[in-house]
């Protein structure tokens, strides 16, 4: 049986929450903040490690009941197959309702526009921002935290988002004593960001913790890869490797997971969780400046895509 002494061990205190504890209690305090003040929530839900840390919250916050929100993923049609199968399975084992924005429904329709460099990372865009006005979301759950990126840095925890889904900073209204403001005009919605005060350590000694399990990609495993822009990228359709891009087969990982045409692997032997917290503990690179060509287009690229309605 658990003690409060167990659980405070690393505070020193016997009434203190741990680290992890406390960011657990806060994201849990707001899934059930926003079960309470909205109408039609959504969780975007891509396979990726900060979405299934989302999840699990989630299925934590509101059990024995389920989870009272459906899930929302934008496939680029670009994304990596052991993630694809993990999402499938995962939405079946808890008898979720999945929605999906399809890039390639787009290009096909001639909406969207493929672009040369073959990344679709960049075209999420509209997909994402016309489904959640097709079904009427009015929250809408994103894994973003503020150590993954500057733009994301200044982030609320509720982020207001006007009718066309664009991010004013000038709209944002301050968020004291965890207390969260929903308010929003019709055609309006709030993307909430439940995750916002964790980093990625945080985020990897809670799925230690927990033992969520994750896609296989996470962890060191042979890979045929090229090199671009500083970055080991996957060859596939998309448009790699090109002329004087040589193949090769290496062990890595990958930090963060997107789009195949713009999500650099790492050279990694960690094929444990153990072995995955000491690396992250050790690097001076975050995730995202580390493997996300989609983040290098601009020095604010993340907050210009912020703007027209991106996470």
């Amino acid at each position: 049986m658990t003690t409060v002494a167990d659980v405070s061990e690393e505070t020193g205190s016997p009434y203190a929450l741990s680290h992890l504890d406390a960011l657990e209690s806060e994201a849990v305090h707001i899934f059930r903040e926003v079960a309470g003040e909205f109408e039609r929530p959504v969780i975007l839900f891509s396979g990726g490690k900060d979405s299934i840390v989302m999840l699990h919250l989630a299925l934590k916050a509101f059990a024995p009941a389920a989870v009272p929100f459906s899930l929302l993923h934008v496939d680029t049609g670009h994304n990596f197959p052991e993630v694809l199968e993990y999402r499938d399975r995962t939405v079946e084992r808890h008898g979720l309702r999945l929605h999906v924005a399809s890039v390639q429904d787009y290009i096909d329709r001639g909406v969207l526009r493929e672009r040369p460099d073959g990344t679709r990372n960049p075209l999420q865009t509209l997909p994402l921002t016309e489904k959640i006005q097709a079904e009427r979301f009015d929250a809408v759950f994103g894994g973003g935290r503020r150590d993954e990126e500057k733009a994301r840095a200044k982030e609320r925890v509720f982020s207001l988002r006007d009718e066309f889904s664009q991010w004013d900073p000038r709209r944002q209204r301050p968020e004291l004593w965890n207390l969260y403001n929903g308010r929003h005009a019709p055609g309006e919605h709030v993307r909430v960001f439940p995750l916002s005060n964790w980093t990625e350590l945080d985020v990897w000694q809670y799925i230690a913790r927990e033992g969520i399990e994750l896609p296989e990609i996470y962890f060191a495993h042979e890979r045929e890869v090229f090199r671009r822009a500083g970055m080991w990228l996957t060859a596939g359709e998309w448009g790699g490797p090109k002329d004087g891009e040589d193949t090769e087969t290496r062990l890595v990982r990958y930090r963060t997971v997107g789009d195949m045409s713009c999500t650099g692997a790492v050279d990694s032997d960690a094929t444990t969780l153990d072995a995955v917290i000491a690396e992250i503990a050790a690097s001076r690179l975050t995730e995202r400046g580390a493997t996300r060509a989609d983040d290098k287009m601009s020095e604010a690229a993340m907050e210009d895509r912020k703007r027209e309605g991106y996470f």
